[in-house]
This record gives structure tokens, sequence and C-alpha cells, in this order.
């Protein structure tokens, strides 16, 4: 009985070694990996995979998507920095009103900067289209936390604010539309994120 198991672990042993010893002699024997070393000095395998094209036909619900879509990203892209300035500007003039209670004085101290804003900024708003308009106002909300209308109201009075609604209303708008990041206006805050990592604007 002992014979036999030692006649079996011995055919076991010269084949395996028999098998070992003509891998190791194989074209084989040796593989090139490529390797990719990370930033902390790990070293990985890597290999490439050959490039796959796929094509499809797309769908007319997602071609209107991706058509809106771009639509919407290039307008946030054109007005976000107008709502950027009108933010900054907004909060230097509630600055330099905050103590001045004339009258008189808070009215030039508006007109000067109205007329500064118009100097650099109307012949750029004036040329934006309706849809981007609409935009325009929506971010303005995001960035000052009031709709435009409430602004209007503040600095130029009730009078103006109700007229230039009135004309926001025969486009189809309103100046009293407020953003809702986490509603309707979600695909205007995933562009914002966006831009603002891009270009570094601050939120």
């Amino acid at each position: 009985m002992k014979n036999w198991i030692k006649h079996i672990s011995l055919l076991f042993l010269v084949t395996f070694m028999g098998i070992k010893a003509n891998a190791q002699m194989g074209v084989y024997d040796t593989l090139r990996v490529e390797a990719y070393i990370t930033p902390e000095g790990d070293t990985i395998g890597q290999s490439w995979l050959p490039t796959v094209e796929v094509k499809s036909i797309q769908t007319t619900k997602w071609k209107n998507y991706w058509r809106d879509w771009t639509r919407l990203r290039n307008a946030v892209y054109v007005t976000y920095p107008y709502a950027k300035t009108a933010s900054k500007v907004i909060s230097e003039v509630n600055a330099q009103l905050a103590n001045v209670s004339d009258e008189k004085l808070r009215r030039k101290i508006i007109k000067a900067r109205e007329a500064e804003l118009k100097r650099d900024f109307a012949d750029k708003v004036t040329n934006l289209s309706v849809y981007q308009g609409r935009v325009l106002m929506k971010l303005i909300n995001r960035e000052t936390g009031n709709n435009c209308y409430e602004i209007i109201k503040e600095f130029k009075g009730g009078f103006n604010a109700g007229f230039w609604q009135a004309v926001a209303y025969v486009f189809s708008s309103s100046l009293k539309q407020q953003y809702d990041p986490k509603g309707d206006d979600r695909e205007i805050e995933k562009i914002v994120q966006e831009l603002q990592k891009l270009y570094g604007y601050k939120g």
C-alpha cells in the first residue's frame, strides 16, 4: 500500500515538474505588461482596449431635449456675468445708502450708478434675446435674493416697477419670477455650478 502511494506521488511530481519545465521554456514565459504609476506612487497594470464606435438614431424626444438644453446653457453662459455684476452693484449701492436719509442725495447716488451701468452694459444687455432676458432675471434673483420687480421698486419706485412689469408681461414674462434651484430651475443651477468651477466664480 505504501509503495503504491509512493508511485502515485512520484508520478504526480514528475508530471507537474514536466509541465512547469515546458512552461518556462515557452515563448510566453515573459509577458510585457504596461503599468500606470498613481500619484501616490503605486504601480498598477493597465491595458488598452480597441476603440469601439457606437451609433444610434436619436429619437425626437432626446433631440428636442438636447436642443433646449444647449439653448439654455448658452443663455446662462452669456447672462451669468451680468447677474454677478448686478449683485455686486446692488450690494455697493446698499452700502452707500445705508447711512443716507436725505432723499435727494439717495436719488443722486442711484442715478450715478445707473449711468455707470448704462455706459458699461446698455448695448450688451439690449442685444439679449427675450429668452436670454428671462434667464438673466432668474439669475439676478439667484445672486441677489430679490426678484427684479423688488429691485426696481426699491431703487426706482413702484411706478417704474409696475411699468416694466407690464412690459415684461407683453413678452410673456414677469419681473416677479423666483429662482427655484431644486425645481423648475435645476438645469440652470447645474450650468451655473459648471460655470463657477470653470471660471472660478464664487457662489
